[in-house]
């Protein structure tokens, strides 16, 4: 299964509280972090709730 790298770029400072747990279930903590998830439609999903925010790379 291909993976993804997702980068956060914006901070979820002033953000909905959903889309603070967003971010955070996919692991990101800081911006510029970066993590690697499989490409699931549960990943995609998230990403595209917070799409705005982060940058993602097909690995």
């Amino acid at each position: 299964m291909a993976k993804l790298k997702i980068t956060l770029v914006k901070s979820p400072i002033g953000r909905s509280a959903k889309q603070r747990i967003t971010v955070k279930t996919l692991g990101l903590k800081k911006v510029n972090g970066s993590v690697i998830q499989e490409d699931t439609p549960q990943i995609r999903g998230m990403i595209a709730k917070v799409s705005h925010m982060v940058k993602v790379e097909e690995l």
